[in-house]
């Protein structure tokens, strides 16, 4: 199974419509959201492209490939508008032999875990910067974000496909790898 993952979209159509891009041509199975997705937030600017209405018909056309969970940003208007459960603070994939955990980030992060295993995957957005990083056993992975990126970071996704995670930028390029073993 090949998933890809997205966060902090903030209402950028231009973006999303690059990410679905990519999306395609890696042939990922699934599209995680971890959270942030239609509005830009009162610290955040405008992001390129700001459209939430063009963000909904765009992600509403993949709702049965998409797995999300909430960001501080998004609500339950949102939800009323988008074709998919958005409202979860944080969900579980089982992946081959792993526990992946997904959430935004604003709640739960490294210093508010969940309860976690030894092997396990905690994946989240929030930050807008990328990570992969193993810790004691456990991994840290963030896709950063595809329309505001900070610290002069790209614009990117992640996939993980056969235990390797990979943060790319939006030409494809990889920029973060890690083997989640």
């Amino acid at each position: 199974m090949k998933l890809f993952f997205i966060s902090d979209i903030h209402g950028s159509e231009f973006y999303l419509k690059k990410a679905i891009e990519k999306y395609l041509e890696e042939k990922a199975d699934y599209i995680v959201i971890l959270g942030d997705i239609l509005y830009h937030g009162a610290r955040n600017p405008l992001p390129k492209g700001h459209n939430p209405k063009g963000v909904i018909e765009i992600l509403n056309s993949y709702s049965d490939k998409i797995i999300a969970v909430r960001g501080n940003c998004d609500s339950e208007v949102d939800e009323m508008v988008l074709a998919f459960p958005i409202m979860s603070t944080y969900s579980n994939i089982l992946y081959g032999n792993k526990r992946l955990v997904l959430t935004h980030g604003h709640i739960y992060n490294e210093e508010n875990l969940l309860p976690l295993t030894k092997g396990d995957v905690f994946i989240y957005g929030h930050t807008h910067l990328p990570r992969a990083e193993e810790i004691d056993g456990l991994y840290f992975l963030n896709p950063g974000s595809i329309a505001l990126p900070k610290e002069n970071n790209p614009h990117s996704y992640g996939v993980l496909s056969n235990n390797i995670f990979q943060v790319k930028n939006l030409e494809g390029n990889i920029i973060k790898e890690i083997n989640i073993k």
